[in-house]
Parts: C-alpha cells; structure tokens; sequence
C-alpha cells in the first residue's frame, strides 16, 4: 500500500473530520481548530494527513505555527490544548507524518516542532514526561461518587452549602461569570491570560460541546470552569477560584457539582487536565478517584539542542511571574492576550 501525505484543504475537511470521530484522535484534532486559532490568534496552520492508494485518509497531523521576536518560531500539536500529536491507522503511518512534518519545519526555518502525545513511541526523539492528565471513570448515578469519596470530601463539599452559594451552567451568557474569576485568579498566579474573545469563539464555534459552570457567592462568580464535552468524555481545561473565598472550600463544592452534572449527563469519564508530577493540582484531583494517565510531549529540534523550556517552572520566568501578580487585572487582562497568544 502506497501512503501519500497531502496537505489539508477546505474541501477535504469533512473527511478529515469523519477519521477523527472513527479514530482515538481527540477533540482538538478537528479541523474547525486552524480556523478558530487563526482568527483568535493569527497564527497560521499546516495540517497534514495520509492518503492510501484510494484517497482514504490513513492518518493526520494538526500543526499550528507560533511566531513571535519573543518566544521564537516553532510548530505545535496542539498548542494551548492538552492533546495533539500525529493519529493514524499504524504507528508507521504515524512516523510518516511525523517526518513529513520534520521536513516542513526545515523549509519554514522553525526551531523545532512540539507533538502532545498520550502514548509512548517507539522513537528517539527527545522527550518530556513530566506532565499527566487525571481521568476519573464516572460511576452510573451522583449517589456512587457521593459514597466513594469519604466523609472528609463530603464535609467539605457541604461547607460553602452554609454561604450564599448557587451553581449555575450554561453557554455564552455565563462568559462573563467565567472571564472574571478567571482571569482574576490568573493574574494571583502570576500568568497571562487568555483573551475572552478566545473562550467567546469556542463558545461559538462548539456551542454543542462547550459548558460553562460557575459558583456565585453573594451575586459574584467566585469560582468557575470551562468544560468540553465529546463523546463519552467531559474535561476541564481550565478552572479558577478566587483566593478570597479559599476558606470556605468553594473549590470542592464546584467540582462537585461538576461530576454530578457529568453524570446526570450520561458522560462515563471526567478529564480533569493535565498537572506537572510535583504540583499540588495534582493531590486536589486524586481525591476524587481520578487515575494519572501519562503524557508524552516529543520534540523534532532544528534550531537548538535542549527541549525548550516555555513555562512557569522556568527560572527564567519567575521574576516575570512576581512582577505580574502586582500588575491591576484590567491592565493584566490587555496585555496578558498578546503574550500568552504566542506561548503554547
């Protein structure tokens, strides 16, 4: 069987999306992606994928380019998303793609190309391993979990119950809700935010897939999460809570009701996202039941012999990071889009 490797146009997106939905590929493989990320952020795309000898897709590639005087110039798949990487009927059809791609970094004169895999590949290619994602498998009914988790997290559950507290979920008309805890507990964090246009457009484009839910303390949002649900799996990329309303365990009682509202809705497993090995993240989400399942972020270098080091551990960060937690949110919420845009 011969394979071709082509490079996707409009025209053959339905069929690049039909192999994603019949395949283990993830929902950030779609094709719609390069359009959104294009728009939101500018940058541009190549998405490859694999043709037998009868224009039958064998396999795919996303790749986003990020360019910028600051960060450099490299390709991503996917950047800001936890999942990526090369899918194809056979870990040979997948090499094919990933060289394909080595040799369209070259041309562009990228420094190197990131592939968020979840499996190992029988490859040397440098690798990081040092990020997981938590998957809890959902029981049948609310009541199960409830029982599962112990009296200690159920205490804690019940806690906020004694404050004015309400969970809500909804689409675009929670964004707000969702951008102010957000983007406040963000800037605590020391890291730049996403711009709300970013989340608006997902919310758009995906709006069978895309739930926002958030706790309201006294009419404020004080703590919400922005879910993506596909097939049978329900995640949270991205979730915050404001330190003011820590004592109170908001956190425990948001996810509760998360997990509760998964289950209601027929989903089987919740993704809590990915954390770093050593990160307290990590304690928070395994107190639900939920299982480490290993990431393996590979890289193709061009331009440099070390794996790039573009995030919040680096040392170099970390004075950046204590300048930024000083700055006001509203100044924090202008310039944070046009940094994080080209960090992946």
């Amino acid at each position: 069987m011969t394979i071709l490797i082509r490079n996707l146009t409009v025209d053959d997106e339905p069929k690049w999306d039909d192999f994603v939905e019949q395949s283990s590929a993830s929902f950030y493989h779609l094709a719609k992606w390069r359009h959104l990320i294009k728009k939101v952020f500018g940058h541009s795309s190549h998405y490859l994928y694999a043709v037998d000898d009868a224009e039958i897709i064998k396999g795919i590639l996303p790749l986003i380019r990020l360019k910028s005087h600051l960060f450099g110039d490299f390709l991503v798949s996917m950047p800001y998303f936890n999942y990526g990487g090369a899918i194809a009927v056979d870990e040979g059809v997948e090499l094919k793609l990933m060289l394909e791609a080595e040799k369209l970094g070259q041309q562009l004169g990228c420094s190197h190309i990131e592939y968020r895999d979840v499996k190992q590949r029988n490859t040397e290619l440098p690798v990081r391993t040092d990020k997981v994602s938590m998957i809890l498998q959902l029981p049948s009914e609310p009541d199960l979990l409830w029982n599962a988790i112990g009296s200690k997290r159920r205490a804690q559950v019940k806690r906020p119950m004694r404050e004015r507290i309400e969970f809500i979920t909804g689409g675009i008309e929670l964004l707000d809700d969702f951008y102010h805890a957000f983007s406040i507990n963000m800037r605590d964090l020391g890291t730049p935010v996403y711009s709300r246009s970013f989340f608006k457009e997902m919310l758009v484009q995906f709006e069978a897939n895309t739930i926002i839910a958030v706790a309201r303390m006294n009419d404020e949002a004080v703590s919400a999460g922005f879910l993506v649900g596909h097939n049978q799996r329900l995640e949270i990329p991205w979730a915050s809570t404001l330190r003011k309303v820590n004592k109170y365990g908001v956190n425990m009682y948001l996810y509760w009701n998360i997990l509760s509202y998964a289950i209601k809705n027929k989903y089987t497993e919740f993704d809590f996202g990915r954390s770093s090995k050593d990160a307290g993240t990590l304690k928070f989400k395994k107190q639900w039941g939920g299982e480490k399942h290993q990431l393996y972020w590979y890289y193709q270098l061009h331009k440099t012999k070390q794996i790039p080091g573009l995030n919040p551990s680096n040392r170099k960060f970390q004075l950046a990071i204590a300048a930024w937690q000083k700055l006001p949110v509203f100044i924090a919420n202008i310039i944070g889009p046009v940094i994080v845009r080209n960090l992946p």
